[in-house]
């Protein structure tokens, strides 16, 4: 019997190559592949579930008439009973987080303006809820009910979350009861997508639906990983493309609720934009990632910590910063007086600088010390999480009170005074300059988004 042949080695390479091409195929199915034919994550879920809840709200309104209809003597000369309220409801979903206490996350928008909350638990057991506190720009509200025998879900940590990892949603889509999809974390970090003021969502093809709203986003521990919160789809429904808040994200927010019942919201004072490839080589550097710092606000806590123009930072409290919107999330769930450690780089030279958080209100001013005009509106320094922060020069108006002559006038929350009376504004005191120089009216130059319009105040 003659001995085999010897293999040519390029065949013996192309025989490696294919074994190879085999056994990662082998492993990436193993990876990736849903758990196989006769496995179940029912165990997983009895244990979850208990800690999800409905959430319906009502809310009163009065009905819309002619106001001739208010008058007393009108009702009472024609026997015209008393207004109508018509009552609206909606229905959501919420996650315990402290059984103890008896909280409850959920999204905003699921109790925005109402006047009656009612929790029900996955045993038909019924609470009417209070709220303990909200954060519109991040889409989370914070409630509490009064009750015994509450299962509570362990927040994970959401940074260890990875694209590929198996999730669960769980809520209660159009009013039919718990409900559980499956899927996979299809991409992370999420963000410009316009649908919240803070965006760092975690994107799943989990299917989530209306009523899945503020329900739980779970790994296959049982844990947290993030609160849903909004669809991607035509008319709200779903096609594969969902979002939820990571649980980091909402553990910190709901730190701030519990403590003062909203966001205290700090800042820096400057304006960052993203380090793309072009700048970095107008730059002169090799640097990925980053934050470039456009414009520091003067007398900021920025200028105080030695921030300038051009610079560009790189980390944060030893963390990485991809970019602006990175930056802009971080500084935003840090609590007003926090001190911080920023890494960046100065003409290509690596530098740390230590900055301390400071209150976005401190520089803002009740507008009536500025004129009768603008009576109404708080005025402030362009914050850092505003949308034109960086891109426009002005002072914005932080709040309105509903009917004041500001309000009757046509100012809104955010909005950008520009100009008064055709005088450039960048600052309080050059509005209240302007002001001062004024008679009888104002014309203001104000940019609402992307639009600019002039307001006459007489």
């Amino acid at each position: 019997m003659l001995p085999p042949e010897p293999i040519p080695g390029s065949m013996k390479l192309r025989r490696l190559l294919i074994l190879l091409i085999l056994i990662y195929c082998n492993l990436g199915s193993a990876i990736a592949k849903p758990p196989p034919p006769g496995s179940t994550i029912a165990p997983m879920l009895e244990q979850v579930l208990p800690a999800v809840v409905n959430i319906s709200t009502r809310t009163r309104t009065k009905s819309l008439r002619h106001p001739l209809l208010d008058d007393p003597f009108f009702r009472h000369f024609f026997d015209i009973p008393e207004s109508r309220q018509r009552q609206k409801q909606s229905l959501g979903s919420g996650v315990i987080v402290d059984a103890g206490k008896g909280y409850i996350l959920t999204n905003h928008h699921v109790i925005e303006g109402a006047d009656e909350i009612t929790v029900t638990l996955r045993d038909q057991r019924q609470f009417k809820a209070e709220m303990v506190g909200r954060d519109p720009e991040v889409d989370l509200a914070l409630i509490r009910i009064k009750a015994g025998n509450l299962t509570a879900l362990p927040i994970a940590d959401s940074d260890l979350v990875r694209v590929g990892d198996f999730v669960v949603a769980i809520g209660s889509p159009f009013g039919l009861g718990q409900t559980v999809t499956y899927g996979i974390v299809s991409a992370l970090g999420r963000s410009g997508l316009g649908i919240e003021g803070f965006e760092n969502f975690i994107q799943t093809d989990a299917s989530i639906n209306p009523g899945n709203s503020g329900g739980p986003l779970v790994n296959m521990s049982g844990e947290l990983v993030g609160i849903n919160t909004a669809i991607v789809g035509p008319s709200g429904g779903n096609i594969g493309i969902g979002f939820a808040i990571p649980g980091n994200m909402a553990n910190a927010i709901m730190g701030h609720l519990v403590q003062y019942g909203e966001v205290r919201r700090g800042q820096l004072g400057l304006a960052t934009q993203d380090l793309t490839p072009e700048l970095a080589q107008a730059f002169g550097l090799q640097q990925r990632g980053g934050a470039v710092v456009a414009r520091v606000a003067q007398g900021s806590a920025a200028e105080q910590a030695g921030i300038r123009s051009g610079d560009v930072i790189i980390s944060l409290n030893g963390q990485p910063v991809a970019g602006s919107s990175d930056l802009r999330n971080a500084i935003g769930l840090l609590r007003v007086g926090t001190a911080i450690e920023l890494g960046l780089l100065r003409s290509g030279k690596q530098l740390k600088l230590r900055a301390v958080i400071a209150d976005a209100q401190a520089d803002s001013r009740p507008s009536a010390i500025m004129g009768e005009q603008l009576s109404g509106a708080v005025l402030g320094a362009i914050s850092d999480n505003h949308p034109l922060a960086g891109r426009v020069d002005g002072v914005q108006i932080r709040e309105v009170q509903h009917g004041s002559p500001a309000w009757s006038a046509g100012l809104r929350t955010d909005d950008i005074i520009e100009s008064v009376n055709r005088l450039p504004v960048a600052s309080l005191d050059d509005v209240a300059a302007a002001v001062g120089r004024s008679a009888d009216s104002l014309l203001l130059n104000v940019r609402r988004g992307n639009a600019s319009l002039y307001i006459l105040i007489r």
